[in-house]
């Protein structure tokens, strides 16, 4: 098997939970009438941390953070349920577990929530761990997750990361971990092919088949 040990990311590569993320990403640039981008440009709020995602579209330091919150407060009672599981991924999943992989979550979207969604999923019971941001303990970039996924459970031996952006390829990357692209995320693939990852890939067969060699 080329890879033992799988970290996924978790909005663009296991769940489309674009319709809830942007919901509440307009809520919040709304409540600084700041204009609204253009659909393809709001998809760029799903994956990256909120902070940088709000100060690219026009938010101060201190207006980030304030966003960040308005942001928050809709999406942990409604918008965090916005979201479905891509066609395939519970039988990728399976198949991982049966052929001996060790299975992670490392995302940028807050700790807490992460496992909130996938234990109302049903997808929880497949990781080892499920790491994610803690704004409180300044971890929010994917190398921060990464290197707390790492504090949490030791070396991981024949690691790859499987994400759907170039902060996922990056961030992996700063750990000596190599990461398989997705292209059916919201990353574009010119992008992601910039972060030099170890593959690209177009669907979950194709991710099994890269994985197991």
């Amino acid at each position: 098997m080329t890879y033992t040990t799988i970290l996924f990311d978790l909005d663009g590569t296991l769940v489309d939970s674009g319709e809830g993320v942007l919901k509440c990403a307009e809520l919040a640039l709304r409540h600084f009438d700041l204009p609204i981008p253009t659909p393809e440009e709001m998809r760029t709020f799903v994956g990256p941390p909120l902070r940088d995602s709000f100060l690219r579209f026009g938010c101060t330091e201190e207006m980030a953070q304030e966003a960040i919150a308005v942001y928050r407060r809709r999406y942990t009672t409604v918008g965090k349920f916005e979201l479905f599981v891509y066609p395939g991924i519970e039988k990728l999943l399976q198949n991982l577990t049966a052929a001996g992989c060790k299975l992670y979550v490392a995302t940028s979207k807050p700790e807490t929530v992460s496992v909130e969604i996938l234990q109302h999923l049903g997808l929880a019971r497949y990781f080892t761990y499920i790491a994610g941001a803690d704004q409180d303990k300044g971890r929010s970039t994917k190398s921060e997750v990464i290197a707390h996924l790492l504090a949490q459970v030791g070396s991981l031996d024949g690691a790859l990361m499987v994400g759907d952006t170039a902060y996922d390829v990056i961030g992996s990357a700063q750990h000596g971990i190599p990461c398989a692209g997705v292209s059916w995320g919201y990353g574009t693939l010119e992008s992601i092919e910039a972060a030099h990852p170890a593959a690209i890939v177009h669907s979950t067969e194709e991710l099994l088949a890269f994985v197991t060699g």
